[in-house]
């Protein structure tokens, strides 16, 4: 069977990268993405094969969000292991440019090549891995088989299965699992999950739970008001309740900013997900009746009773955090998946969110258990919600509390996860 399925893979995978590369390519050019380094996909890379370190550990992300938990688990494990050489891969534009700006010295920064036979073989002879750690849920066939055949052990890292996706697995079983087997370690985000990966086949002892990388408090930075950020908040009206919404896609900035206007003083601080959005934002914005001020053009408003202020900026948005009275999540309403909410958590402020978090299982799921967030469950609620979460401070406190102790759960994680792959990386 797994002859039949690497064979179907391995004819249609090409075709899927040549109708994908023109899309991906105009993506890449619209957020800043073309450079050389672009060709690592292709298995070309900077420099001979004899300057590359040999042995260490390969670590696969894909994008921001991956990257970062990648990042997390590397400096942790150099810290009590220095001598360890690591290879951080990225997918994305994004990705591999936060790799490359907070990678710690000596990890070396590489695009991931396309799943491609012949790109794998090139890779695993120029890097040598002893170890394959794949970040989150990204898989694939060629890698996790030439792995195996070359007795390269590959773990699957923050790993999460929704009943859905485990549907999935079970009915496509005589597919899935030939694949899904050579994987030697699953470090599952919560017991709910292991569950799920020994649903789907997985022997028990290849499953253990972790909690998640991500939602780790350990290293997690607690937020800070800067006097800056304060400054142009004042430039609204002092004193003014801050409803912070992270994160937006498209739509959601306009059904937001609509809602705080209802709100008596609130001023609603907008940070939407890709700053290249910014003029698209101050457009709908604009349309609605609403004077903008952009964070990257920032001046006193005119009518502050009338301004939103638009956060155009990248890697701000943790210490813009700790100025909000409450942070409402983006993507979380007309898009799905959700942002995430860890940062305001820690920064000790109330969440207010959308019905679509799926992308935090299972984290959200244990903050709606708890009443740790508020979910609001259509766009009409959203004034309301806002409103009880703003003027009720015994509300807003039980909010907080409750949340911080679900985070606390996921604390040790990181470290956790470590001692398992240093295990797996010794057999």
């Amino acid at each position: 069977m797994m002859l039949a399925v690497r064979l179907l893979y391995n004819l249609l995978l090409p075709f899927v990268c040549l109708l994908a590369a023109g899309p991906w390519l105009l993506r890449m050019a619209r957020r800043g993405g073309l450079s050389n380094r672009l060709w690592e996909r292709l298995g070309c890379y900077d420099r001979a094969p004899e300057w590359e370190s040999g042995g260490g550990v390969y670590v696969h992300a894909v994008s921001v969000g991956e990257v970062m938990m990648a990042l997390k688990m590397i400096e942790r494990w150099q810290e009590t292991n220095p001598e360890e050489e690591f290879v951080l891969a990225a997918t994305t534009s994004t990705g591999f440019q936060l790799a490359l700006e907070q990678a710690p010295e000596g990890v070396r920064v590489i695009y991931s090549p396309l799943d491609l036979g012949f790109l794998i073989h090139r890779l695993f002879n120029r890097f040598e891995p002893s170890l394959i750690v794949l970040v989150d849920s990204e898989m694939w066939l060629n890698m996790l088989y030439l792995a195996d055949m070359r007795g390269i052990p590959v773990a699957l890292m923050n790993a999460r299965l929704s009943p859905r996706s485990a549907e999935r697995y079970v009915k496509f079983k005589p597919i899935t699992m030939p694949m899904l087997r050579l994987l030697k370690l699953v470090c599952a985000q919560a017991q709910e999950h292991r569950l799920m990966w020994e649903k789907i086949g997985f022997p028990e002892g290849a499953v253990e739970v972790t909690g998640s990388v991500k939602f780790d408090g350990d290293d997690l930075v607690s937020p800070r008001k800067r006097d800056e950020f304060q400054g142009m908040l004042d430039a609204f009206g002092a004193g003014r309740p801050i409803v912070l919404a992270a994160s937006t896609h498209a739509g959601e900035e306009e059904l937001i900013a609509s809602a705080v206007r209802e709100l008596p003083g609130a001023l609603a601080v907008l940070f939407p997900r890709h700053a290249e959005r910014r003029y698209e934002v101050r457009a709908d914005l604009e349309r609605a009746g609403m004077e903008v001020v952009l964070r990257s053009d920032f001046h006193a408003p005119r009518d502050p009773a009338q301004a939103v202020f638009v956060v155009d900026t990248t890697g701000e948005l943790r210490d813009w955090t700790a100025h909000a009275d409450v942070v409402v999540i983006g993507k979380s309403f007309l898009a799905r998946g959700g942002q995430n909410p860890t940062e305001a958590i820690v920064a000790k402020v109330p969440v207010v969110c959308g019905r679509h978090m799926e992308n935090f299982e299972p984290l959200i799921t244990e903050l709606r258990v708890v009443n740790g967030v508020r979910t609001v469950q259509d766009e009409g609620a959203l004034v309301g919600t806002l409103r009880d979460v703003l003027e009720n401070v015994r509300e807003r406190t039980k909010l907080i509390q409750r949340a911080s102790s679900v985070l606390d759960g996921h604390r040790g994680a990181t470290a956790r996860t470590i001692t398992l792959l240093r295990k797996l990386k010794g057999k």
